[in-house]
């Protein structure tokens, strides 16, 4: 069961956490929400506020349900459902059900946003600022190589709003 906690009081490695066990962000409501696997984000403070920083690239599926939604959660696993993030993050929401496929269960917060019950901590974060990357303020021209395509991420700030921890 997860417990409500503080976010002064959340005692985590955020590079471990993002990069090396990845997570799913999910926005939406019930019956009409998407998720998907990262593995690129921050948490931080800005403007005083304690906030998440995530990145979706426009050609997500789940990019149009984080630009319609003021909310989005932040699901953890840790290692033991890597399955099922990478499920998530091969699979489009737009070609079929990745969520059951995963073998995950969509639960919702008081708010109703949509996080899942094998989740070992959610955050549950309000949108405050987005901006699209702009390649042309790259000062380090390695970076473009994660670019191909040219889909470049929109950046979302969310403030945290609520943090449940096992």
């Amino acid at each position: 069961m997860l417990k409500k906690l503080d976010p002064k009081k959340l005692k985590v490695n955020p590079f471990t956490l993002m990069e090396d066990e990845w997570f799913l962000l999910t926005a939406g409501k019930k019956g009409d929400y998407n998720t998907m696997t990262c593995g690129w984000g921050s948490l931080g403070t800005l403007w005083s506020k304690p906030v998440a920083f995530v990145f979706v690239r426009p050609t997500r599926h789940t990019y149009k349900f984080a630009n319609k939604y003021e909310d989005f959660t932040l699901s953890f696993f840790g290692k033991k459902c890597r399955t099922a993030l990478k499920i998530c993050g091969s699979r489009s929401g737009r070609d079929g059900d990745k969520v059951k496929e995963a073998g995950l269960t969509p639960v919702f917060t008081p708010k109703g946003n949509v996080y899942f019950k094998e989740a070992r901590m959610v955050l549950e974060c309000k949108k405050i600022y987005f901006d699209d990357l702009d390649p042309k303020k790259f000062l380090t021209p390695e970076i473009e190589k994660n670019y191909p395509k040219k889909d470049y991420h929109r950046m979302y700030v969310g403030e945290l709003r609520n943090i449940w921890k096992g």
